[in-house]
C-alpha cells in the first residue's frame, strides 16, 4: 500500500485537478493504528483529514450516561475528520480503529493552506463532499423511515464490495448494531430473519454472503413481511 493509491481511492478527492492532487501527495503520510487504538477524542484539536487505506475505523459519540452511539464505520476509500478540517473545528466525535488500519493522513495546516491558496481545489473537493452529504441524508432516512429489517438490508447492500457478495463484519457486531440504532439482540434476530428468508447466508460468525440481492432490495424498501418484534 502506498500513499498515492490510498488517495486515488478516495471519493472526496476524486475530482481534484492534477496539481492539487500532487500537493495532497506531498503533504500526506501513511499512519498505522492497532486494533482498539484511539485515533482522536471528541473535542480535541483536529489533526487533519484521514483517508482509510485498509482496515476499519468507528466514529462515535458518548452520551452523558456513557452510552456509545456509532455515527459511522469508515472503510477503505472513505474519509473521516474532513468536516472538522475544512471548518477549522475541533473533532466532533471519537475515532477508534476496530481492526488493524492504515490511513493516509493530511495534516491540518498544510491542508487548510491548500484550500486558501487554490480555489479550484475547493470547488473540486465540493463535488466529493456532495456524495458525503447524500450519504448522511440516506442514513437519516434509514433511521427514521425504515424498520430493523430495512435498515440492515440497506446496510448489507451498501457494504457489498462487489466481489461475489461476501461481506466481512467488524469483529464486534455491536458496533454495526449501534450504527443502525439497533440493540445487539435486535441485530442478531434480524440477521436470523434474513437468513431464514433465504436472502443471506452465514459462512461463519463474522461473514455474510448475499444470496438474493433483489430480495434484499425489497426488504430495504419495506416489502418483506415483519416477523416478531423489531425496533
Amino acid at each position: 500500500m502506498n500513499l498515492i493509491d490510498v488517495l486515488q481511492s478516495c471519493r472526496l478527492f476524486s475530482q481534484v485537478h492534477t496539481a492539487g492532487f500532487q500537493r495532497l501527495v506531498t503533504m500526506g503520510r501513511l499512519v498505522k493504528f492497532e486494533k482498539g487504538e484511539s485515533i482522536f477524542r471528541d473535542g480535541q484539536p483536529c489533526p487533519g483529514v484521514y483517508v482509510v487505506g485498509n482496515g476499519l475505523v468507528r466514529v462515535f459519540k458518548v452520551g452523558p450516561g456513557g452510552k456509545e452511539h456509532v455515527l459511522h464505520i469508515v472503510g477503505p476509500g472513505e474519509t473521516f475528520a474532513e468536516v472538522a478540517a475544512v471548518g477549522g473545528l475541533p473533532c466532533p466525535a471519537h475515532a477508534e480503529a476496530i481492526a488493524a488500519t492504515t490511513c493516509a493522513m493530511l495534516p491540518l495546516e498544510p491542508f487548510r493552506q491548500l484550500m486558501h491558496q487554490d480555489h479550484q481545489f475547493c470547488l473540486d473537493m465540493m463535488a466529493g463532499l456532495t456524495v458525503w452529504v447524500r450519504h448522511l441524508v440516506a442514513l437519516m432516512e434509514d433511521l427514521v423511515l425504515r424498520d430493523a429489517t430495512g435498515r440492515l438490508a440497506r446496510y448489507l447492500l451498501d457494504a457489498d464490495p462487489g466481489t461475489g457478495g461476501l461481506i466481512e463484519l467488524p469483529t464486534l457486531k455491536r458496533h454495526v448494531a449501534s450504527h443502525l440504532n439497533l440493540t445487539s439482540e435486535t441485530f442478531s434476530r434480524t440477521i436470523r430473519r434474513l437468513h431464514e428468508a433465504g436472502l443471506i447466508d452465514q459462512p461463519d460468525s463474522i461473514r455474510i454472503q448475499l444470496v438474493d440481492r433483489d430480495g434484499l432490495r425489497r426488504a430495504a424498501e419495506g416489502n418483506m413481511p415483519r416477523v416478531g418484534d423489531e425496533s
